[in-house]
């Protein structure tokens, strides 16, 4: 059985520092929820809320219902699984696993014959009687999950537990996870700066910025709709035009570029007319034809120059700048039906109205406010102005 987690105006202090600002959302029992955001914004100071590490300085955390104020964390349907293991190495694996059951005063036979069956869950079957020293990246992480789950949480908390391993081991463990997961139906609170972890596992996230949630929604939501310009920064990369939103008209806004250009966009959530804003269009809804080709109608349009092409596998990724000097990225299918210009052509770069999107900068007030700690959280974009 698993159990739901309710935040309700959570807030975290830390002297005068507020690490976590008046955070409520709700996480579903049985759900894989993920909170993603950079360094420093707060995520794992909400898991250490919800496991009883640390108590709120106001607001309510609630798993399954019940208030969990008061009550510590052995006494609480949560298992962690912290970024280090935290395994024992003199121990065997399946010692391991069991090592909550034996301090919950459960007989031998009972522990292993659980390890046995957790091993069995985790495909490691045959492990019980390893060394730790001897288990690779990968199947210590498993271990760590079995061991978790020896005790039958509600709730499983993850704190960046893929984050030590290497490109392709994280990749598999990713599937791994979530297999785990949807085989066991426990509830899963996933921490991580990773965005492609999170797109990849999640059934819904979290998107954190200096202790504030910004969005919460299903990952195809949080890449194609953004609610504000530090989730679309961060998930994923952009194209960004800095400019003032001229009028809207059902949902579709012009935008006037500070470089000159007009161009058409949707109009997120809280962008009001006439008001500052940036245009953010994604590098695969960018597209390249000859500079002589017909223009399509009804696209945004720009006359660029090729300065870099890089094959990047599945696709090729394309470095393109205007005569006004501001840098363009297209990434290009790797499909031999479609043109890739060579380098230095001359290229008319569109991208479609319902493409690209105007939205309020969510960090700009801050930025004023705070000064310094708030800036460079956006170096996934690439920013186009005068």
């Amino acid at each position: 059985m698993s159990e739901g987690v309710e935040l309700s105006d959570v807030s975290v202090n830390f002297g005068s520092f507020r690490a976590v600002n008046n955070v409520s959302v709700s996480i579903k029992s049985g759900e894989f929820f993920s909170f993603l955001g950079p360094s420093g914004c707060g995520k794992t100071t909400i898991l250490r809320t919800v496991s009883g590490f640390i108590a709120p300085s106001a607001g309510v955390v609630s798993i399954g219902g019940q208030d969990m104020a008061g009550i510590g964390p052995n006494r609480r349907p949560t298992a962690l699984i912290f970024q280090n293991l935290a395994l024992f190495p003199l121990m065997s694996v399946w010692e391991n696993i069991a090592f909550g059951l034996e301090v919950r005063g459960a007989p031998k036979a009972a522990r292993r014959a659980k390890a046995e069956e957790l091993l069995r869950l985790v495909d490691l079957p045959g492990a019980a009687d390893k060394a730790i020293a001897q288990l690779s990246g990968g199947q210590k992480q498993r271990v760590a999950i079995a061991r978790a789950l020896a005790v039958e949480p509600k709730v499983m908390l993850l704190d960046e537990p893929l984050s030590a391993l290497d490109l392709k081991l994280r990749q598999h463990m990713r599937t791994e996870l979530r297999a785990i997961q949807k085989r066991t139906n426990i509830t899963f609170i996933y921490i991580t700066h990773d965005q492609g972890e999170a797109l990849a596992m999640s059934d819904r996230i979290g998107v954190m910025s200096q202790g504030k949630l910004q969005q919460v929604d299903t990952p195809k939501n949080i890449y194609e709709n953004p609610a504000n310009g530090f989730v679309a920064s961060f998930v994923g990369e952009n194209n960004v035009f800095k400019g003032k939103l001229e009028d809207v008209q059902a949902g579709v806004g012009t935008f006037l570029a500070y470089g000159g250009e007009v161009l058409r966009a949707r109009v997120g959530p809280g962008v009001k007319a006439y008001s500052e804003a940036k245009l953010y269009v994604r590098p695969e809804r960018v597209t390249l034809s000859p500079l002589g080709a017909t223009p399509r109608r009804g696209a945004n349009s720009a006359a660029v120059k090729i300065t870099s092409v890089a094959f990047e596998g599945n696709f090729i990724s394309v470095n393109a700048s205007d005569n006004r000097g501001r840098r363009y990225t297209v990434q290009v299918p790797n499909d031999a039906s479609v043109w890739v210009p060579p380098l230095d052509a001359e290229a008319r770069l569109e991208f479609d109205p319902d493409k690209a999107t105007v939205l309020q900068d969510e960090l700009a007030v801050r930025d004023s406010e705070q000064g310094e700690n708030t800036r460079g959280r956006q170096s996934f974009a690439l920013e186009f102005a005068q």
